[in-house]
């Protein structure tokens, strides 16, 4: 992506199913778990770089002795910085200890992060502050065992304001405003009841103290206490968590919009934001790992029960597609063909915008996730060439010269690569104009390849969101190369709408779309639009939640596609552009049928799959018109 935005974030939870000491003997090793999870951390690294955080839980550990081990960093590096000072901390134990560190007991009794249940988040924050404060795992704690709470989760709240009220009606008192602190909280307090309902229960049938602390942590009813917490949460989610005693769950949102995956066997069970990482780190082929449906909770009970319960009615499934365009890794076995077939029906589109005239194209990408789609690209262009070259051979009705058989024979399309980013270069100058120039060189170039003034650039971009850095930088940078023309192809249709479930998208300023939509409303003497619509969004404050339209679409509804990719090509434009310019978006029908089981795409449609995303976009579109450079809702 050429606008590269960040996204909210990645899970990871290990529940080892035997002792330790069976991994020492199968594996080698007593960190079997803490290795594992490294792996699964490491492998989805591109799902956040502000920071990470793990826990781990011990189980059957004495009175007086931890059993809840947790260490976060911030940064870029966090993950490795995590597992290097825990494995600093076994190197450690080793040395001092060389035989009792042989003694798995040993190890669970005296070293921390040795616990049967794992958790790792990877943090991408979309607007929070960037502190270790921010940093999942965030936990619950308490002296009963049962009361603890550790959470870490991929999500967003649209509602953050309604549940901070519910909280406090239950004479609570949250230290902020923020979604993690309310998912916290919300799920602290079921669980509390829950803890004391049973509690109240074993006293009545005449058990101890004691026994009545084992008894909970025996008959905890986990999806119940989920039921309860989840009831009015408005948001995607994927969220994972492990209570003191050692149960554990993972729960997704009823529109499964955030992704959850898991592989279970006789030995361990994992879950993941990702699926290639889960078969990579544990050798399983496709089929081995599940997807968690929709509104339901995987729940890893201490005695090794595990089961699927739904917490809410699942609702029409609407599962992020930008997850398959950009966020998560191109691995994926289905991700890799999604995103070859969004390049390859974009053909059409890239044919008319060169006229056909494949001799005089270049076809390249702009780094790197889009790589993919350019594969997509070439296999349509070399069906499309094969076919013309089929056509005009078979169906010539006159006797076709040497010269012109030669010609059609070695009709080659040019795929090349162009544009190569320096990752090196750091644009650590603050003056604008000398950022500017800085900027323009972040991406080298492929010189003697494009024939001066004759032949056309073709360059796919994975999505467009603000387009500053094709006006910034990539462009000029083709434009030196001396192309006729220039054409970007967007793999994405328009982004147009704010999303409001964990991507970083939350500004109704930042799209280009709307910069387009906006500037033709003005020339087209339809100004005052903005104006009615923003009245509409005003007095839409008031109303229930679930009685809200997008009442922003009306912004996009004058124009044809076609209208606003030719404005967004005017206003990407650099003054000193020679070459013709160009931008082809893909069709919201195509995303469809390209990822025809992730129909989720609020973003480009407006058709957001919770009542609390029309709220959310009509909001953003009130801060712009304010002038406001908030977000239109809280999270962490």
């Amino acid at each position: 992506m050429s606008d590269a935005i960040k996204h909210e974030c990645g899970i990871a939870l290990v529940r080892l199913l035997k002792p330790l000491s069976y991994y020492q003997e199968k594996y080698g090793t007593p960190y079997y778990g803490i290795n594992k999870l490294y792996l699964l951390m490491e492998k989805q690294h591109n799902r956040g770089q502000d920071g990470a955080g793990i826990a781990t839980i011990k189980f059957d550990v004495k009175p007086g002795n931890r059993y809840i081990s947790r260490y976060r960093a911030m940064g870029s590096t966090a993950v490795a910085d995590i597992f290097e000072y825990v494995q600093k901390k076994f190197a450690a134990v080793n040395k001092a200890y060389p035989v009792e560190s042989k003694d798995t007991e040993w190890l669970k009794e005296h070293v921390s992060f040795t616990g049967e249940v794992l958790l790792g988040h990877l943090r991408y924050g979309t607007h929070g502050k960037n502190s270790i404060e921010s940093c999942h795992p965030f936990l619950r704690q308490n002296n009963w065992m049962t009361r603890n709470l550790v959470v870490a989760g991929n999500f967003n709240m649209t509602n953050v304001d309604e549940l901070l009220q519910q909280l406090y009606e239950l004479g609570q008192h949250p230290k902020e405003q923020a979604d993690t602190v309310t998912v916290l909280e919300k799920i602290g307090h079921f669980l509390d009841d829950e803890n004391q309902e049973l509690f109240d229960q074993f006293k009545k049938e005449g058990f101890s103290n004691v026994e009545i602390s084992a008894q909970i942590a025996k008959n905890l009813d986990v999806a119940k206490i989920l039921t309860r917490s989840a009831k009015t949460w408005d948001g995607g989610y994927t969220i994972a968590g492990i209570f003191g005693h050692g149960d554990a769950f993972v729960m997704r949102d009823p529109a499964g919009i955030r992704p959850a995956f898991y592989y279970q066997d006789e030995e361990v069970l994992v879950v993941a934001s990702e699926r290639p990482v889960i078969q990579t780190a544990f050798n399983v082929p496709l089929g081995a790992v599940k997807e968690i449906k929709p509104g339901h909770a995987l729940i890893a009970k201490k005695d090794g029960t595990i089961i699927e319960e739904m917490f809410r009615q699942p609702a029409e499934q609407k599962s992020c597609s930008f997850e398959r365009i950009y966020f998560s890794r191109g691995s994926d076995a289905d991700i890799y063909k999604e995103r070859k077939e969004l390049g390859r029906l974009l053909c059409p589109q890239i044919l008319q915008a060169v006229d056909s005239d494949i001799k005089n194209t270049v076809f390249s990408f702009i780094p790197n996730t889009a790589e993919v789609s350019y594969y997509g690209v070439m296999e349509g262009i070399n069906t499309y060439v094969r076919n013309y070259q089929k056509d005009v051979l078979l169906k010539r009705a006159d006797k076709i010269s040497d010269l012109e058989l030669e010609d059609m024979i070695n009709i080659t399309p040019r795929f090349e690569k162009l544009n190569v980013k320096d990752a090196k270069l750091r644009t650590f100058i603050t003056q604008d104009a000398d950022r500017t120039d800085m900027v323009q060189h972040v991406y080298d170039t492929t010189y003697g390849i494009v024939q001066d003034h004759q032949d056309t650039i073709v360059a796919i971009d994975d999505s467009i969101v603000r387009g500053t850095t094709l006006k910034q930088s990539i462009l000029t940078i083709l434009d030196r190369l001396n192309p006729k023309k220039i054409v970007i192809v967007s793999s994405a249709p328009q982004i147009r709408y704010p999303d409001c479930y964990g991507i970083d998208m939350s500004r109704m300023g930042e799209f280009v779309a709307f910069e387009a939509a906006i500037s033709l409303l003005k020339q087209k003497g339809l100004a005052h639009v903005v104006d009615e619509v923003y009245q509409k969004c005003l007095a839409s404050i008031t109303k229930p939640k679930d009685e809200v339209e997008n009442y922003v679409k009306a912004i996009y509804e004058p124009f044809t596609d076609v209208e606003i990719s030719a404005e967004i090509a005017r206003i990407i434009r650099p003054h000193n552009l020679n070459a013709e310019l160009e931008v082809v978006y893909q069709a919201l029908d195509n995303l469809h049928k390209a990822c025809p089981n992730h129909s989720g795409d609020w973003y480009f449609s407006g058709d957001y799959p919770t009542p609390g995303g029309n709220k959310v976009v009509n909001k953003a579109f009130m801060n712009w018109v304010e002038g406001k450079n908030v977000r239109a809702y809280f999270s962490n």
